[in-house]
């Protein structure tokens, strides 16, 4: 496995603009560090521990105490099929689907409208649609469930 062919090369776009509306759960000095095709982003915290926000959930978890760790961490198959996403990207990928350089793989239905993530719910879609839908799919889901 070559953990670039899982990501998008980060290169060239406007991250602080593209992930405007993740911060919180992102923290205030979140430093981005990779993204997978499923445009879900890895990155440390102030103190140099390695984060990873699942786009589609919401949900930022710490994967590693440094980068170090995580580069060992993502070695083990069960942490590089969950961070890169490799299967569903394979999958994706032998489907037909291609990216353009400011692109990830979207969801038709997000995962807080009950989506899945698997290959007939996603398609190409474009980086800023991407992070602008699911941010507010996912703080209506929050507000919607808290009122409960």
């Amino acid at each position: 496995m070559v953990v670039t062919d899982y990501l998008i090369e980060p290169a060239g776009k406007d991250w602080s603009r593209l992930l405007a509306y993740w911060t919180p759960p992102l923290p205030a000095e979140f430093r981005l560090w990779m993204v997978n095709r499923l445009g879900e982003i890895i990155g440390t915290d102030e103190k140099g521990a390695v984060h990873r926000l699942e786009i589609g959930t919401a949900k930022l978890v710490q994967v590693a105490g440094r980068r170090e760790d995580f580069a060992r961490l993502v070695d083990e198959p069960a942490n590089a099929e969950l961070w890169l996403r490799i299967s569903l990207t394979d999958a994706c990928r032998s489907s037909g689907m291609k990216l353009a350089a400011d692109e990830c793989y979207g969801f038709k239905i997000p995962p807080p409208l009950l989506g899945r993530y698997e290959v007939s719910n996603l398609v190409p879609v474009k980086l800023d649609s991407h992070y602008s839908w699911l941010s507010h799919i996912n703080r209506q889901d929050e507000i919607y469930w808290a009122g409960d």
